[in-house]
């Protein structure tokens, strides 16, 4: 490594540079950024062949690849997202349940960095550099929130909204944490940290889960604003009272569950924080 002469109190002083990524590992994001880890995005999907063109268009042309997970389709899911990406990567989910999907598709994923997103056009593939770009800046998890200034939704109900509410207080109450939103599926986080997450649960709890594990795990977790979309075809199977009970009972199971481990990056790593910004 590079010796970088520094001055102190007027005395010349010897620190060594932090080793970086060969300029052929960066992935240009815009003409002033380009990060070095590379990104996959996990897209759980079920009969949403009329939606993915949009989803689609909307992604990012440098994330590294697309995971989409079947959640035993009916109508063309599968062939559409062939045609519209062939080198995307197709996961045949064995379970039910978004969180069941989910998990499915973290395990295959090859990525630095794993962003999660919808497949019904709620959410905007466009807002993920906001989500890498607080990733790279030294966050370790990243959600999306509809309440944070530059946030919103289309698609709150007047329940829906009240539920959240509540519930979001009592997990900042209950584990000290100061989220504005709780039940969103725009997620990102370093792929090394899948180990505490340790995602379990199937069905739409799942992003309750995550946000409490990082949070318990004494992860860096970074909210980012994000605009939630209408669902642009088909009908969602979220079920306010049932899904909300759910994410009760997630609340309370979790606070009596061990708290995980965080995995440690060896010491010859580069930081987070320096994982690639330039």
């Amino acid at each position: 490594m590079s010796p970088e002469i520094t001055k102190h109190t007027m005395k010349p002083q010897i620190s060594t540079l932090r080793h970086m990524p060969t300029f052929d590992r960066y992935t240009p994001l815009t003409p002033n950024l380009a990060i070095s880890p590379t990104v996959s995005v996990v897209i759980p999907a079920m009969n949403e062949a009329e939606n993915l063109p949009h989803v689609f268009a909307t992604l990012p042309h440098w994330i590294h690849e697309i995971v989409l997970v079947d959640g035993h389709s009916t109508d063309d899911t599968v062939a559409v997202a062939r045609r519209l990406r062939p080198g995307i990567r197709i996961v045949q989910q064995r379970g039910k349940g978004k969180g069941d999907a989910l998990a499915a598709g973290f395990a295959a994923c090859t990525g630095d960095i794993i962003v999660m997103i919808d497949a019904d056009g709620s959410t905007d593939g466009r807002e993920i550099i906001q989500f890498v770009g607080a990733l790279v800046t030294g966050a370790d998890f990243v959600k999306g929130s509809r309440y944070a200034s530059g946030g919103g939704s289309d698609d709150l109900t007047f329940s829906r909204r009240l539920g959240n509410s509540i519930l979001r207080g009592l997990v900042n109450k209950i584990y000290g944490t100061k989220y504005t939103d709780l039940c969103y599926g725009y997620n990102a986080f370093w792929a090394r940290h899948l180990d505490v997450l340790d995602l379990d649960c199937d069905g739409f709890e799942v992003e309750t889960v995550m946000n409490i594990r990082a949070a318990k795990a004494g992860l860096k977790v970074h909210e980012v604003p994000s605009r939630e979309r209408s669902r642009i075809h088909g009908e969602s199977n979220l079920r306010a009272v049932r899904d909300g009970w759910r994410v009760l009972k997630t609340i309370m199971r979790e606070w009596r569950r061990p708290v995980p481990q965080v995995r440690h990056e060896p010491a010859t790593a580069t930081p987070a924080a320096d994982q690639g910004a330039a």
